[in-house]
């Protein structure tokens, strides 16, 4: 049994108004989020500055692991899109969540503009490309975006150590293929643990109504809200 009982999610937005309000709102947010990250990409970009040294970088690769990079994105969001439409209570903590990470990225990425390690190739996954733009390094969101789905759904076990294992694999990636200096990758896990903290602290009832779904499911007494 999952931890979460699975709920219709048209169901849910038609007889939960809570749910409904929350959920429009963390969509809006999402689509806010992608704007700035698409003008905060152009802008550090646009003026783009030299290359630095990185102890790690400078001794390793460049390996191509575009593979990896590009088309292991597109997967996993596929598979975190299936996970939502199966258990929909997750949604508004997810889009709430990764709106905040994305405006704070965002935030980082036009601060500085260093160049990445190596001749940045063109993205070949078209979707992928709209998202990448070459000066938005710091910090890695390839690693820690899945860091973040490991603390959203952390209470769930095999989910948690498949997040966990991609934001290592991205991350090493990165470095292995030059996609990133060594603190961008290394930066991610604490500055998103930061984040996912700031997210539980602004949307307290999203949060809750999660804890209050696995009261329910394993018929946990109030307040008890670990599960393993």
């Amino acid at each position: 049994m999952h931890l979460l009982e699975q709920t219709n999610l048209f169901r849910l937005l038609r007889h939960d108004r809570a749910f409904r309000y929350s959920s429009i709102v963390g969509a809006l947010m999402l689509m806010a989020c992608f704007v700035i990250n698409y003008y905060a990409g152009t802008y550090a970009t646009s003026n783009i500055s030299n290359q630095v040294t990185d102890l790690i970088v400078d001794n390793v690769g460049p390996y191509n692991v575009d593979l990896i990079f590009e088309n292991g994105s597109v997967i996993l969001w596929i598979f975190v899109l299936g996970y939502l439409l199966t258990y929909p209570k997750y949604f508004p903590v997810f889009a709430k969540s990764v709106s905040l990470f994305t405006v704070t990225r965002s935030f980082f990425i036009i601060l500085t503009h260093i160049a990445p390690p190596h001749v940045i190739v063109p993205a070949t996954v078209f979707i992928f490309s709209k998202f990448t733009f070459g000066g938005d390094l710091f910090f890695s969101g390839h690693t820690g975006m899945p860091f973040m789905m490991a603390l959203i759904f952390w209470k769930n076990k095999p989910v948690r150590y498949l997040f966990l294992f991609l934001s290592v694999m991205f991350g090493t990636v990165a470095l292995l293929g030059h996609k990133h200096y060594s603190i961008d990758v290394f930066a991610a896990f604490f500055i998103t643990y930061s984040i996912y903290h700031i997210a539980h602290y602004l949307f307290p009832n999203d949060f809750t109504r999660i804890d209050s779904a696995l009261r329910v499911a394993y018929n946990l007494p109030h307040g008890q809200h670990h599960v393993e």
